[in-house]
């Protein structure tokens, strides 16, 4: 193919692309109360998360000495338009994570033609292992370590007299920012077995360098947690550290 027709074919790509993500987005976007119910979930003290520790708390201490009951965090707006932007933003993140399947197969069928047979066998086994590893970091954020922040940080007080109100655009930054942080820190494992595959890094070298790599962990994880409370940057911390460990496993086997 010419150089021309490359181009062509990377536009009508990316035409499926833009079209599948805005087919999905209007979609979410009429399905509002379910998209909510799922982004608002950590918000209500009924979430699963919660209920398991309270669980963990009942069983560890049964004469009640652990207080993890039900709480409540007010959720504001303070913008006229706000509320009706965010969800246009919900349903345009919704409708990208939805076809995201679809849009890496549509990449990797324009880039695969270029690779050699045992290109293309590696290129696979990395984009679905990058892939999958995403989503666990994402659903890991989810699940856990923004409940942790959220229940911590909402409910942190300073005195009695002053009441929690949060709003729903921080909300949904750190929400965002802590799920999209996750989900790159996750990829740990899979960029060092793709430079453990070219020879740049061994297990013996990433062990000699394992405290020196836990200080450059905790400057990242300072650097992307949306708040300065040493208790969120040690749950965005812990997970990277224990990823490199695992990768540490990897790259010698």
């Amino acid at each position: 193919m010419t150089f021309w027709e490359h181009l062509d074919e990377l536009r009508g790509s990316l035409i499926k692309m833009v079209v599948a993500v805005v087919v999905c987005a209007v979609i979410a976007f009429f399905f509002k109360d379910e998209l909510f119910d799922i982004i608002l979930a950590p918000q209500d003290s009924g979430f699963i998360t919660y209920r398991l520790l309270e669980q963990i708390a009942a069983s560890l201490f049964p004469d009640g000495l652990s207080d993890v009951g039900a709480w409540d965090v007010q959720l504001i707006n303070i913008g006229l338009a706000r509320q009706f932007l965010l969800h246009v933003k919900a349903s345009v993140c919704a409708g990208i994570l939805l076809t995201s399947p679809y849009l890496i197969y549509l990449l990797f069928h324009f880039i695969s033609p270029a690779l050699y047979t045992h290109e293309r066998k590696y290129a696979i086994r990395l984009v679905v292992s990058g892939y999958i590893m995403f989503m666990l970091g994402v659903l890991l954020s989810y699940y856990l370590i923004f409940p942790l922040i959220f229940r911590f940080l909402g409910t942190y007080q300073v005195s009695d007299v002053v009441a929690n109100t949060v709003t729903i655009d921080s909300y949904m930054e750190t929400l965002m920012t802590v799920s999209l942080s996750m989900g790159i820190v996750f990829e740990i494992p899979v960029i060092c077995w793709v430079l453990g595959r070219m020879g740049f890094i061994n297990a013996a070298l990433m062990s000699h360098y394992r405290r020196h790599v836990i200080v450059v962990l905790l400057i990242i994880a300072a650097i992307i947690t949306p708040t300065s409370d040493v208790f969120t940057l040690m749950l965005v911390a812990l997970p990277m550290w224990l990823l490199y460990e695992v990768s540490i496993l990897i790259v010698r086997k």
